[in-house]
């Protein structure tokens, strides 16, 4: 694994990066001790993300999901008296 100083991760940031994103990852030291490893993310493929409405057709919701169990909400706010 390529060891790079502060200064030359600074001069070279682009290509570091892109080496980086291909897979090479590489540590950038300070005064010869290791500060942080740099590496690529692992983002999901095009397609493969999950997006809104994923389940759409396959649930329902009542029409009344906004007053469910208001009775005992309002009850366990109000108490006995």
């Amino acid at each position: 694994m390529q060891i790079v100083t502060i200064h030359e991760a600074k001069t070279h940031l682009s290509r570091l990066i892109e080496k980086a994103a291909r897979g090479e990852a590489f540590v950038i030291a300070k005064a010869g001790k290791p500060l942080v490893k740099v590496t690529a993310l692992e983002a999901p493929a095009a397609g493969q993300s999950r997006r809104l409405g994923f389940l759409a057709g396959q649930i329902s919701v009542p029409d009344d999901f906004d007053q469910m169990g208001s009775a005992e909400i309002e009850h366990l706010f109000r108490g006995q008296i």
